[in-house]
C-alpha cells in the first residue's frame, strides 16, 4: 500500500536544551510533545496514536502514555531501530492513519547522555542483555567509533576517498551551525582544522565525530483533512522506505549502507528521483556516515562521494545539495545519541520555509530526511522519508 499523500506532518519541535541537568528523560519527552502540539495548534486530547523508541524510559509507550496523560490512544508503536527509528515512525504513523487506526499521531524522542557522562563513541557498548553478537565483537575492541572507522578506512582503500574530503562535510555543517543559537559548536572550521584534530579511531578525527547532547524532539502526523484545517504550512509525506543491513554471515561490504534499499523504496513511492530533491537531512553520526549515505541514496555514484561533498557542495547557498542546515549531529545536537528525529524536524523547517534565513533553501518544496541506527559497518537500520510542501 502506498502512503503517498495519506498523511501530513503538522507539528515539529526541537528541545532547545543541550544539557538537561535538572530534567528527567520522561520530562523531556513531555516537553517536546507539548512543543509539537503547540506548533500544530492541537491539544493533548487530540492524540490517538503514540510512537516512541528505546530512548523512552521504562516500558516506553506504556510509561510515557501514562506520564503524559494520553487517554485517547487507539494505536501505539514502539519500533526501535536506533537513530533511524523516527523516520520509520513517520512511515508507520502514515500507514496507521491510512488504515484508519488513528488520526493524530505523536512521535517523541528524548535523552540525557551528556548529563549522564556517557562515553558514547569510544567506550565498549552493549545494546542490552544477552545480545548474541557481543561476546564475539566487544573483546575485539568494538566501539561505535571503531565500527564507523572501519567503513571509512575501507572506503578510502576502495575508492581513494581522503580525510580532506570527509572534512568538507564537517566544514559545511559548521557553516550552517554558526546561525543556530542553540548549536553546541557554532565556530566555522576549515578542512585543516578537521584533519589536524586528534585521531579518535583511524582515520576518523575528533571533528569527524558528532557531539553528545541531551534534549529531544517531537513530531505530529495527521490525516490530510485535519492538516488542511490547521493554520500551518502543508507538509505531505510523499514517500518512505526502511531497510535492515547486517553481516549476512560474514559476506558484508562495509562501503555501503541500508540507504541503498530504503532510499530506493522511498523514491519509488514518491515518484521522484534524487535530482528532484532541493534539501537533504542526512544522518551524521560521523562524516563517513554522510558520505556513504549520499552515495547510497543516489545523489552521486558509488565511490564518488568524496568529490561530491568537497568544495562546499553541501553548503546552503553555495552547493548543489544543501544538507543539515541546523548544523546536524556534527555541530548542533545529537539527543539521546539518536539523530534521526532532528533530521526530520529540520527537513520540515526547510519545507515550510521556516529555517534560519541565512540557510533557508529557495523553493524547498521537495525535501528528504534519512536516518541510520546501529553501527554502519556491522548491523543497522535505515529509514528514508521524502516530504513535499503543498
Amino acid at each position: 500500500m502506498s502512503i503517498n499523500g495519506k498523511a501530513y506532518i503538522v507539528g515539529a519541535y526541537e528541545h532547545p536544551t543541550r544539557k538537561a541537568e535538572h530534567q528527567s528523560v520522561a520530562q523531556l519527552h513531555a516537553e517536546v510533545a507539548y512543543g509539537a502540539l503547540q506548533d500544530a495548534g492541537l491539544s493533548k486530547d487530540d492524540i490517538d496514536g503514540y510512537f516512541c523508541a528505546g530512548d523512552a524510559p521504562g516500558l516506553g509507550m506504556l510509561n510515557m502514555a501514562d506520564y503524559m496523560g494520553l487517554n485517547n490512544l487507539s494505536h501505539v508503536d514502539s519500533t526501535d531501530t536506533g537513530g533511524s527509528s523516527y523516520q520509520i515512525h513517520v512511515a508507520h504513523a502514515a500507514e496507521a492513519i491510512a488504515m484508519g487506526k488513528c488520526n493524530v499521531a505523536l512521535i517523541t524522542l528524548a535523552g540525557r547522555p551528556r548529563s549522564e557522562a556517557m562515553a558514547t563513541g569510544t567506550a565498549p557498548r552493549s545494546w542490552g542483555v544477552n545480545v548474541p553478537d557481543d561476546p564475539f565483537e566487544i573483546p575485539m575492541g568494538r566501539t561505535v567509533a571503531t565500527a564507523y572507522a572501519m567503513s571509512a578506512m575501507r572506503h578510502m582503500y576502495e575508492y581513494g576517498t581522503t580525510s580532506e574530503q570527509l572534512a568538507w562535510i564537517k566544514v559545511a555543517a559548521s557553516h550552517h551551525a554558526q546561525h543556530n543559537e542553540h548549536a553546541m559548536l557554532r565556530k566555522v572550521v576549515t578542512v585543516e582544522d578537521v584533519v589536524n584534530s586528534p585521531l579518535v579511531a583511524d582515520p576518523l578525527h575528533r571533528l569527524d565525530c558528532c557531539v553528545i547532547s541531551d534534549g529531544g524532539g517531537a513530531l505530529i502526523v495527521t490525516r490530510p483533512e485535519i492538516a488542511k484545517s490547521l493554520k500551518r504550512p502543508l507538509v505531505k509525506v510523499r514517500g518512505t522506505g526502511e531497510a535492515v543491513k547486517h553481516q549476512a554471515g560474514g559476506t558484508i561490504d562495509v562501503t555501503y549502507s541500508g540507504a541503498r534499499a530504503s532510499g530506493a523504496r522511498a523514491f519509488a513511492m514518491a515518484g521522484c528521483t534524487p535530482a528532484d530533491i532541493k534539501y537533504a537531512s542526512i544522518y551524521d553520526s560521523f562524516t563517513i556516515t554522510v558520505l556513504i549515505q549520499l552515495e547510497d541514496l543516489g545523489f552521486c555514484e558509488k565511490g564518488q562521494g568524496g568529490k561530491f561533498v568537497s568544495d562546499g557542495n553541501l553548503i546552503s547557498g553555495v552547493g548543489k545539495l544543501p544538507f543539515n542546515t541546523d548544523g546536524g549531529g556534527l555541530c548542533n545536537n545529537h539527543p539521546a545519541n539518536r539523530g534521526g528525529m532532528t533530521k526530520v524536524i529540520e527537513a520540515v523547517r526547510q519545507a515550510r520555509g521556516e529555517a534560519h534565513p541565512a540557510v533557508q533553501v529557495k523553493n524547498a518544496d521537495l525535501v528528504l530526511a534519512h536516518g541510520t541506527g546501529g553501527l554502519l559497518s556491522i548491523r543497522h537500520g535505515s529509514g528514508t522519508v521524502i516530504l513535499e510542501r503543498e
